[in-house]
């Protein structure tokens, strides 16, 4: 996938895929004065604790943002207890990690979040691009 932009407070770095939000709003929601997306950077790494940081971000719901702890004893990957979450009239999301195999073959592992789409609109299948907003998707 494209571009990713890392914003750090020293202790966590906060990685931010772009091309993979769907701008789900709960980043902002949560964590408004972190998250703010009319301003350059639109997040303010400072404003928030870093174990309120690394919880607003695990509640992601495309992936868009993730993290790993500066200290090199936690870059480790955490494997997650999976958990499946249908959101009302928006994707299905699949907390924990998963191997996820395309229709080509290839295989990519995902952490905490993964939206996938419900709706079939998708330009980003299988995962959620937020197109069932547009689409007015019911399920």
């Amino acid at each position: 996938m494209g571009k990713t932009k890392e914003y750090s407070n020293g202790e966590v770095t906060i990685v931010w895929k772009p091309d993979a939000c769907i701008h789900s709003a709960i980043c902002v929601n949560g964590l408004g004065a972190v998250f703010q997306p009319k301003q350059k950077p639109w997040i303010k790494i400072d404003a928030a604790s870093t174990d309120a940081l690394v919880k607003q971000v695990k509640a992601c719901p495309s992936g868009a943002l993730s993290y790993y702890m500066n200290d090199e004893d936690n870059k480790a990957s955490e494997v997650l207890e999976t958990k499946v979450e249908v959101l009302e009239d928006g994707p299905l999301l699949v907390y924990g990690t998963l191997k996820v195999t395309h229709k080509d073959g290839s295989e990519e592992t995902k952490n905490r979040t993964t939206a996938f789409c419900r709706c079939g609109v998708s330009l980003n299948k299988p995962y959620c691009d937020g197109s069932h907003v547009n689409k007015g998707f019911k399920g």
